[in-house]
């Protein structure tokens, strides 16, 4: 891609920079138009909201497994036509999806989506570091893109609550489908339509090794997003899952180890630091999962009207915004990236070891915003430094295949972070709600007195004793399953942040972490 004049003469590089976000965007729509309100999505598909994290999972592996191929589409068509088509299409399944109401249709088109945001990703993403002539342009500019996939989930959530509030659902998909028609129009009018690659014919694809590891990975999902539901290995279905999981992945690595040319270089494994990366950003996402269940306790718990979650999230979301300049302002003085890693994990630990002191029964806003800031500057103070540690210490001809470990390490992270907390969920949930109910049930004089205050409420409320009774015990049952799931986030807050503390210190005792990182010298293929 060493042409830059795709674009037409008249375009000035500001607004060819501009024009290049907008148009990498297009995947902050699309992981986050159903992750955005997870209840109404699953009720207007009629699934459980762990059908709709695998139909996440579907997306972002299928896109995962597509980088493996993708350079042999762009290279085959010229850029202007290849991304004008993509982009079309990704604007007619989006609309598309606003009809299906069956998931195995719906998981479908998440295979299709998933596709089509891993299309245009490398060729967009390649012209925009183009632009860039130094490191802190580069900075700069991938903070501001990586800033908004970050912001991608607060930010769609509020329009999707606005939306229910006014419209129908399918209007935002309506709405997300035509953001696809600008880019479309945008690449129109400035792009020139001559080739920027040498032509690689299609036949050359190697489409074994791409099918093998999308198997992999999506019954690897599947297993681990279903497990907890079908009882792990004791399901013959999560067996036949795991063993087709690693069958396919070992048949994978043992095609690209033979091959004169790998669809992924396994030599890129041998650089420290793109190991480090990926295990670091596996475990920054499983930290990240916990933000889930302080979400969960202010819908189930403390009782808040999702507009004002949604709300909420911003101010997440300006914890971010800190955090990013933050990051961009040490990666400019070349500050080292341990001491980077170390003040990230710090942040998030704090928040953690502090919100579980907040796991009440009721709390007030003033009460978790500066946790809750902390750990959105935590999480923008790592993210962008992460990805840029674990793809610029290789090689160029090995770049996209740091951008594969980068991005894997981010999908196995989230989907393992989701098992993670849906078990530990479900395993303290049960276990504090029968020692919790042993109180009740027994011969405990206050448990006693209270059913039988709140039975005599019921009944003068006009209910006869047998019903008042029944409401009653609902009620203080429904009481214990509610401390139940406090305590449950209180041990899973403070494993987290005790389990961070030891990362902390594995990070300060690390002797492979570079001090400082050669951003424009490698042209890095940023996952």
């Amino acid at each position: 891609m060493e042409d830059k004049s795709i674009f037409k003469s008249w375009v000035p590089k500001w607004a060819i920079i501009i024009i290049l976000f907008v148009c990498l965007l297009h995947s902050m729509i699309l992981l986050g138009v159903y992750t955005s309100n997870v209840t109404y999505a699953a009720s207007f598909l009629d699934i459980e909201p762990e059908d709709l994290q695998f139909a996440m999972c579907v997306t972002y592996g299928t896109l995962l497994a597509t980088i493996l191929i993708e350079s042999r589409f762009s290279s085959f068509f010229p850029a202007k036509n290849y991304l004008m088509a993509v982009y079309s299409l990704i604007g007619i399944t989006i609309v598309t999806s606003a009809y299906i109401t069956n998931f195995s249709v719906f998981l479908l088109m998440r295979v299709a989506e998933g596709i089509l945001m891993a299309l245009p990703v490398i060729t967009i993403r390649q012209l925009l570091i183009e632009q860039f002539n130094s490191k802190n342009a580069i900075i700069i500019g991938f903070s501001f893109y990586y800033g908004s996939l970050l912001l991608s989930t607060p930010f769609i959530m509020n329009i999707a609550v606005w939306f229910l509030d006014h419209y129908d659902w399918k209007y935002m998909l309506y709405v997300s489908g035509g953001l696809q028609v600008l880019n479309v129009f945008l690449i129109l009018v400035t792009f020139r339509g001559h080739r920027i690659t040498k032509k690689i014919p299609l036949y050359q694809i190697d489409w074994m090794s791409y099918f093998l590891v999308l198997i992999s990975i999506l019954c690897g999902a599947y297993f681990f997003v279903y497990a907890e539901k079908k009882y792990w290995l004791q399901s013959s279905e999560m067996v036949l899952m795991l063993m087709i999981s690693l069958i396919t992945g070992g048949l994978f690595i043992f095609k690209e180890r033979l091959v004169k040319r790998p669809s992924f270089n396994f030599e890129v494994i041998k650089y420290a630091n793109l190991r480090i990366g990926f295990l670091l950003f596996f475990l920054f996402y499983i930290s990240r999962a916990t933000l889930s269940l302080c979400h969960s306790a202010m819908f189930s718990i403390w009782n808040w009207d999702p507009s004002r979650v949604a709300g909420v999230q911003y101010i997440n979301g300006l914890g971010n915004v800190i955090g990013l300049i933050l990051a961009a302002f040490f990666l400019m003085k070349s500050v080292s990236t341990k001491i980077i890693f170390m003040i990230g994990f710090t942040l998030i630990a704090i928040f953690h070891f502090w919100f579980t002191f907040l796991f009440v029964p009721d709390v007030a806003l003033s009460d978790i915003i500066i946790p809750y800031i902390l750990q959105g500057i935590g999480v923008g103070f790592l993210f962008v430094p992460l990805i840029l540690f674990t793809t610029s210490s290789v090689p160029a001809n090995m770049a996209v295949s740091s951008g594969i470990v980068g991005v894997s390490g981010r999908f196995w992270g989230s989907t393992i972070g989701f098992c993670v907390m849906q078990n530990a969920m479900v395993f303290l949930n049960k276990k504090h709600f029968l020692k919790l109910s042993q109180f009740v049930t027994g011969e405990n004089p206050e448990a006693q007195n209270a059913i039988a205050s709140t039975t005599q409420s019921f009944i003068a409320k006009g209910y006869s004793a047998d019903n008042a009774n029944v409401l009653a015990m609902k009620k203080v049952f429904g009481t214990i399953a509610k401390q139940s799931t406090l305590l449950a986030d209180m041990e899973i807050y403070t494993v987290v942040g005790y389990g961070l503390v030891v990362l902390i210190i594995l990070i300060a005792c690390n002797q492979h972490l570079r001090q400082t990182m050669t951003l424009v010298k490698s042209k890095i293929w940023i996952g």
